[in-house]
């Protein structure tokens, strides 16, 4: 969704939609009420919708991209352009500057000028988003892509000029206020795990100014807008979240901004823009959602001051809102039932031919770095009526504060059919969006599915699946530290380079499936859980897996030797085991271990100490400890609820990471289990090593 530039000093700005059925939609608005101005024929699905113009013009062209196709219309609706790019994959991205169109793919980049190709530029991993810094500003087309693996790919022609590491993967590109500051050169960006940041690209480096973290776990960036809704002089971010969020960034200093408003709606926020559309002198936010509400925040007050004359007037005009909004909803349920009848009729009668109705499910499964899980979201157009989730791989389902859904468990046989998990989410009325959170063990791999449901007739359900990796809790990173304790296994044999890079994305997350251009490749990972960190280099023959962790090597050895042989390939497999990584990943883990066998104690705790202060009237008696963990309980329970099994997990995780350390020996060491046990109840590190290092 876009604004089009006002055409006089004080008119209203109108609105263009791009939406999934193909149709193009340009309405104004008058009175509270939408007045069309085009509307274009349904086709394939619109995957952008820009602006465009001559540089240094009102920017009212309408350019939409549909598959390999990009289309553009005048602002009455007339369309004026038709170019087939020819790309091999639907058109993922897109930027206009002037004569120059800017398209993404997948993974390819392309440049045209008045429709004739200039340059391409194949990325290294998933293009999310582009842009071009102003021509006018800069002198030159510096072409910027956001790709999947956390960078920015600054271009020059055909040619990548250098690389901006980022701390999250960019979902969204924009110029900062608008033109890219004084400079023209700084760009903002959001990224799928929440963060907002602004980095100055100049024509040999990147020079990052600021940085927001997620600090209150809210979703993933899909819009960026600048626009000076408070009416100080200075534009303001606006940031659409794919929870429904909508912030205002303020610039109170010269420095950082600071979030100043927000405003929640139940969908994720497809598109915002800042502008005046309602009414003539008040600014507005407008935000489009995933299943095609528009949305204004207005600055215009709605309790207005004055007399009783002007409060009747209001009234009269909110009374006819309402009455005509009344009158809407009549039409359309009678709509429904005639359609309803209809379709009851047809389907009892003798030709009759079942239709399953379309519908298409907004799913995103990431891995979240502050508390090692998974995030699955699933969003739907219209109201889901239950999702049902089944594994073949044990998972933790984990608390969801925004998650109002009831859900029950069943009881599932893990031996004939391994089945793990079996969990039904029932929604409530309206419920279009549903996060979920698990959290998996590594080494055990599989697929997690969903089942979905809508509150459609007649009933349908699309599944949707998602692979567990064996290094599951893997998440890539720019680089690792050289000095730590590291393990190593090598792999040598009459494989491809193609053959190697498939085996790589089958063991871990975040890895493209397109085989890197070039014959060697290394890719950097960090345990979301443990904090340990994994280096894997390959070519076409051999590859080196080197990691801090044990454990990760002996999961990497069991895969690939696994996936070596259904191919029917030999692999020749050395590995080099280091004694001191043992004790190094020993120490990262028992800081949590110690932290959880507290909350623990604490929380058997709770109830007997509540009883206490029953029995007794007041807790002043009790020791200072005792009377914390009372003051505290809430947070406590909270805390412990929210992370079922974590005592588990690290247990698992330090009794595997014995049994691997003698595996590599050839030593069977599982009889000697218990007492390690026993010496982990007692959580002594010092006790834990040298049981280690004595067995």
């Amino acid at each position: 969704m876009r604004l089009l530039p006002a055409s006089g000093k004080k008119a209203t700005q109108k609105v263009v939609v791009g939406d999934q059925d193909g149709v193009v939609t340009c309405f104004g608005i008058k009175k509270g009420e939408a007045v069309p101005v085009f509307k274009t024929l349904p086709g394939q699905k619109i995957s952008r919708l820009e602006l465009g113009g001559a540089l240094n013009t009102p920017q009212e062209k309408i350019f939409v991209a549909t598959g390999s196709e990009v289309r553009g219309f005048t602002k009455r609706g007339k369309q004026f352009l038709s170019f087939e790019t020819n790309l091999a994959e639907s058109i993922k991205a897109m930027y206009i500057s002037g004569a120059d169109l800017f398209l993404c793919a997948s993974y390819i980049y392309n440049h045209y000028c008045d429709c004739k190709d200039q340059h391409y530029f194949l990325s290294g991993d998933k293009i999310n988003d582009v842009l071009c810094l102003p021509v006018d500003k800069v002198n030159c087309i510096t072409p910027v892509l956001a790709c999947q693996d956390r960078i920015l790919r600054v271009l020059q022609g055909s040619d990548l000029l250098y690389e901006v590491e980022l701390p999250g993967p960019p979902t969204v590109l924009a110029l900062s206020n608008g033109n890219g500051g004084d400079s023209g050169e700084e760009i903002v960006y959001g990224t799928s795990d929440g963060k907002l940041g602004l980095t100055q690209i100049t024509g040999t480096q990147a020079i990052p100014r600021w940085e927001i973290g997620n600090e209150k776990k809210r979703g993933g960036i899909l819009c960026i807008d600048s626009f000076d809704i408070l009416g100080d002089g200075v534009k303001e971010l606006l940031v659409g979240r794919d929870d429904g969020m909508i912030e205002i960034y303020n610039f109170e200093s010269a420095d950082d901004p600071v979030l100043r408003h927000d405003y929640a709606l139940s969908e994720s926020i497809a598109s915002i823009q800042g502008g005046c559309v309602g009414k003539d002198g008040y600014d507005e936010i407008l935000a489009a959602t995933y299943s095609g509400w528009l949305t204004g925040l207005t600055t215009e007050p709605v309790h207005r001051e004055g007399g009783s004359g002007e409060e009747l007037k209001l009234s009269q005009e909110m009374q006819s809102k309402i009455s005509s909004l009344r009158h809407e909803l009549e039409q359309l349920q009678i709509k429904v039932l005639h359609e309803r009848e209809k379709y009851q009729q047809s389907s009892q009668s003798s030709t009759a031919v079942s239709s399953v109705p379309a519908f298409s499910v907004n799913d995103k499964f990431t891995l979240n770095k502050d508390d090692a899980s998974y995030s699955l979201i699933l969003e739907v157009q219209t109201a889901i009526d239950n999702v049902l989730v089944q594994s073949d791989v044990p998972l933790d389902l984990l608390d969801v504060d925004k998650n109002s859904a009831v859900v029950s468990f069943s009881s599932c046989d893990s031996e004939p059919n391994s089945n793990f998990l079996l969990a039904t989410y029932r929604c409530q009325a309206n419920t279009t969006r549903l996060e979920l959170k698990v959290r998996s063990i590594e080494g055990q791999y599989g697929t997690l599915q969903a089942y979905v449901t809508p509150r459609i007739q007649p009933k349908t359900c699309q599944v949707h699946q998602y692979q567990i990796k064996p290094l599951s809790l893997h998440q890539r990173t720019h680089s690792i530290d050289e000095d730590r304790p590291m393990n190593t296994l090598m792999l040598k044999g009459q494989f491809s380079f193609a053959e190697i890079h498939s085996w790589v994305v089958f063991c871990l997350p975040e890895v493209p499936e397109k085989t890197p251009a070039g014959e060697c490749i290394t890719f950097y990972f960090q345990n979301t859980f443990l904090g340990t960190q994994l280096e894997s280099t390959y070519r076409k023959g051999e590859g080196y897996f080197k990691s801090d962790n044990i454990s990760t090597i002996s999961i990497l050895k069991d895969v690939l030797s696994k996936e070596a042989t259904k191919r029917k390939i030999n692999l020749n497999i050395s590995y080099d085991v280091n004694e001191e990584s043992v004790r190094h990943t020993l120490k990262l883990i028992h800081p949590k271990l110690e932290y959880q066998q507290l909350l623990a104690k604490k929380v058997h705790l709770i109830d007997a100490l509540r009883e206490l202060q029953v029995h007794e009237g007041n807790v002043d008696f009790l020791l200072p400890k005792y009377r914390s963990i009372l003051e505290e309980a809430d947070q406590l329970l909270e805390e412990y609820k929210r992370q079922p099994a974590h005592l588990e997990r690290l247990y698992g995780m330090i009794t595997d990471l014995f049994i691997d350390k003698f595996k590599f020996k050839g030593t069977n060491v599982k009889t000697k289990v218990p007492l390690l046990l026993e010496i982990l109840d007692g959580c002594d590190q010092d006790g834990l090593i040298a049981f280690f290092d004595a067995a």
